[in-house]
């Protein structure tokens, strides 16, 4: 690392301003401080001075997200294998699943950090960072067949529209990653509907019931299965030989990284364990989607007992992941508990009343987000009208 660092420091020089390569200021800091903690400190000014820098909280996000993204390239393989009867062992499975998502990744972090490096360059501000987490969400959320290109659309159209217009990182309304499948959902409907998904490779195996695409050779280069969120019974379920644990444990088709509530679980663990996201979020999502899932189990809307909504989709990782976006959630601890549980909330109700369009979470935490400030703002109002009572009776 000396070596690395010296070499930094000589070069450095060249991209200040006013040097020879000082047109590329922002992508030399950018990397220099992705390698080394920044030198420089607050020197005057009433600011929070901590030990804990953006990098280091997204850095921490990331890390939670791993166990998510590991059993999404094993599950890829596992579903790939167990479709078509190919009795692969595990490292078969997790490296055909590894093959699988890296490109997504690569696209995912290939566009948005090159949009974000010329937005940079152009405005003549430093890289921000807030893409290193919304670059590994992505691919978790979409299904692992999606075509390159539209996931190159999708992402432009976050980074673009819904980030560096708004002023960038910490400034922007919506989750970009989730604004990412929004764009994908409402353009591309077939590949994001949610109750079905794709699993590609090349085989000479069938299977009955399901629908399949063929190359030019007639072999079969990938099919179509249901996943978990098109039974929504216990008969459904049953039928597609589908339990609760194989929900809980993820070894069912659906997006790559939101099957797995296991490892959903380890990631939620480290999240709240070093205080970056909120637990007052997930577990007010949690009981608001309860809430509605047992309410339409009473009322007999479905026979499906309020937990299962908890194990269905990406109802979990939204939980976790999406709805605790320190940005874009509510800030005051009240105003937490009121957005948790309606996203967990919506959820649920988008599932059951809304046939059209089987999962929900995408939608209410974009919902949620539009009214996040308006949350906050009444939370605020509330307490100044109650701090007035006070000093009145006082």
């Amino acid at each position: 690392m000396n070596g690395l660092r010296k070499l930094t420091d000589k070069i450095k020089p060249a991209f200040e301003k006013g040097g020879k390569l000082g047109f590329l200021h922002s992508t030399f800091d950018a990397f220099e401080t992705f390698l080394f903690v920044p030198d420089t400190v607050t020197k005057r000014g009433a600011h929070v001075r901590d030990s804990v820098d953006l990098k280091r909280i997204l850095i921490i996000v990331v890390l939670a997200l791993v166990p998510a993204m590991l059993f999404g390239m094993w599950n890829v393989g596992y579903q790939h294998s167990n479709a078509f009867g190919l009795g692969w062992g595990f490292w078969q499975m997790f490296w055909y699943g590894l093959v699988k998502v890296i490109p997504l990744y690569l696209v995912s972090y290939i566009v948005g950090l090159g949009i974000e490096f010329i937005s940079a360059q152009i405005k003549g501000h430093e890289v921000s960072e807030g893409y290193l987490v919304s670059g590994m969400l992505i691919p978790l959320i979409v299904p692992v067949d999606v075509p390159l290109w539209m996931l190159a659309i999708a992402v432009a159209f976050a980074v673009i529209l819904g980030k560096e217009v708004f002023g960038g990182t910490g400034m922007n309304i919506w989750n970009p990653a989730l604004l990412c499948r929004a764009f994908l959902f409402f353009s591309y409907p077939s590949k994001m509907s949610g109750d079905t998904v794709w699993t590609g490779g090349l085989s000479r195996y069938l299977t009955e019931g399901t629908a399949y695409a063929t190359d030019g050779n007639g072999l079969v280069d990938a099919f179509s299965g249901a996943t978990p969120l098109a039974h929504p019974s216990i008969e459904g379920l049953q039928q597609a030989g589908t339990s609760f644990m194989d929900l809980f444990i993820g070894t069912v088709p659906g997006s790559v990284g939101e099957t797995s509530v296991i490892a959903i679980l380890i990631g939620a663990i480290i999240l709240i364990w070093t205080g970056v996201a909120s637990w007052k979020i997930m577990l007010s999502s949690v009981v608001g989607g309860l809430a509605m899932g047992y309410l339409g189990y009473a009322c007999g809307v479905t026979d499906l007992p309020g937990y299962y909504q908890l194990v269905l989709g990406g109802f979990a990782f939204g939980t976790v992941f999406m709805a605790t976006d320190p940005v874009t959630s509510a800030q005051t601890e009240t105003g937490k508990w009121i957005y948790g549980f309606l996203v967990g909330a919506l959820t649920v109700t988008v599932r059951l009343f809304n046939p059209g369009y089987v999962e929900g979470m995408m939608l209410a935490i974009l919902l949620m987000n539009t009214f996040a400030p308006l949350i906050d703002y009444y939370v605020i109002e509330g307490s100044i009208k109650r701090r007035e009572k006070k000093v009145k009776v006082a």
